[in-house]
């Protein structure tokens, strides 16, 4: 959740009839991110200056009944929030929920540092494509990108929940700092190295369905193939360190040639 990586909107927070969370006196003012059809994406902070949060607020909604408005935002608030305690609970990479009003439409989360996995796996490829680089040489880097996706993926799905808008663009790089012998800390100057944080979970569900898992898998397949082709020979390592992270991996991947068989039937009648 970098600013850098994703262009804050031109939108001032002031013209908007916005909840009082936003107008709060220890909160810094609320910075427009992004724009989805369904929420709007500030970045703040919590309780302290030095504390980033990231701020979602789903605004009512005027082609709505008012009465199923109401009703359909307090679902999906309290049901993100739901799927990111337990994934915490249950050590899967996502960010912290600090606080919600599902009546007023907001849920605050843990602002993740770093960049998506679509900007920096494109770098990567423009940079290899540059510098003349076949593919299969020297992409050591991204066969470990690949893995600790595979592993995120596959710990969500061994707690029973379903992503269900899996792409590159709802995967964060954080980076990681070590030691040094001096005592302060440096990251890794690898263009795809830091731990893989899934986020945006808008869509996200319960759910024990093989069908469903096999259809996340398909979706980030697809966004593999339509955003980085040049990295999608590789997507069967994701596969392969998803059925390391999951134990009922082989019935998914079963269900996934099934995806793919509908999906490319679906492409051919257009």
């Amino acid at each position: 959740m970098e600013t850098q990586a994703i262009h804050p909107c031109a939108d001032n927070p002031d013209e908007r009839v916005l909840p009082s969370i936003f107008k709060h006196p220890s909160a810094a003012a609320p910075l427009l991110i992004t724009q989805g059809a369904e929420a709007l994406l500030y970045r703040s902070t919590y309780l302290l200056p030095s504390t980033p949060c990231a701020l979602k607020y789903r605004p009512s909604k005027p082609y709505r009944h008012p009465i199923l408005d109401v009703r359909l935002t307090k679902h999906r608030i309290l049901s993100e929030a739901r799927v990111l305690v337990k994934c915490r609970r249950e050590g899967v990479p996502v960010p912290a929920v600090y606080a919600l009003d599902e009546a007023a439409g907001w849920l605050m989360i843990e602002w993740i540092e770093g960049e998506v996995v679509r900007i920096r796996l494109n770098e990567w490829l423009k940079r290899r494509k540059e510098e003349d680089i076949a593919e299969g040489v020297d992409d050591g880097e991204l066969l470990e990108l690949m893995t600790r996706v595979g592993s995120a993926v596959g710990r969500l799905h061994a707690i029973g929940v379903v992503h269900g808008d899996l792409t590159t663009s709802n995967l964060m790089l954080r980076p990681r700092s070590r030691e040094v012998s001096n005592g302060d800390s440096e990251t890794s100057g690898k263009l795809l190295d830091g731990d893989v944080v899934l986020i945006d979970f808008g869509l996200a569900s319960q759910s024990q369905a093989d069908e469903d898992r096999a259809v996340d898998l398909y979706v980030l397949e697809r966004a593999f193939g339509s955003t980085h082709p040049r990295a999608e020979s590789l997507f069967v390592e994701v596969l392969r360190e998803y059925g390391r992270s999951f134990k009922g991996a082989n019935v998914v991947l079963k269900k996934l040639e099934d995806v793919r068989m509908r999906g490319r039937k679906r492409s051919m009648l257009g």
